[in-house]
């Protein structure tokens, strides 16, 4: 990963890169910009993994605006457990996937991508997040996490950046209509 544009957020940057490739084609590479229609959808992601371990897979955006009160950032954007080799369907879904969705007028966001060793298959605490929850998500601790369930420093990682599109605002109107209808 390129360290210069993701050590603030991760303290140390993983050696191995995922692979990640959007409905459509379209591929992750490090600090490349991506249309938010573009990552709506959960991606096909892989790493170099040992078929008997488990991991930890977490997407995340460092950059929410901080000077709003409450602090946004960090935003949990896709969390999943448990997972045996790279094979992502046979974890456990935490947070459902959620797209880039920057604001209007708060620049490029990096959505970061990491993958952690896990000890062994583990029961985690917590809460799960659907598609479009915005409970558990907002002002959010990938360190905090990380630290609670002892993962360690991340494995593999990677990541993209996206700003806001007209497209945003649409698919916010739908997140604010789920949550006010769930009492989020």
């Amino acid at each position: 990963m390129n360290t210069t544009d993701v050590v603030d957020a991760v303290d140390t940057a993983p050696s191995a890169k995922i692979t990640i490739t959007y409905p459509g084609g379209r591929t992750v590479e490090f600090g490349k910009e991506l249309k938010p229609e573009e990552v709506k959808d959960e991606p096909q992601v892989c790493w170099d993994a040992a078929p008997d371990k488990y991991y930890t897979l977490l997407m995340f955006d460092p950059d929410a605006p901080s000077r709003m009160e409450p602090k946004i950032a960090d935003v949990k954007h896709w969390l999943v457990v448990n997972i045996q080799g790279c094979e992502v369907k046979t974890g456990e879904v935490i947070a459902e996937y959620m797209g880039s969705g920057a604001p209007q007028g708060t620049g490029l966001h990096r959505y970061i991508f990491l993958v952690f060793e896990q000890k062994g298959k583990m029961q985690f605490k917590e809460p799960k997040s659907g598609k479009l929850d915005k409970e558990h998500r907002i002002s959010w601790s990938m360190r905090k996490f990380r630290r609670e369930n002892e993962l360690g420093e991340a494995y593999a990682g990677n990541y993209f950046v996206a700003q806001w599109s007209p497209f945003v605002d649409e698919w916010r109107k739908q997140w604010e209509m789920a949550a006010n209808s769930r009492g989020n």
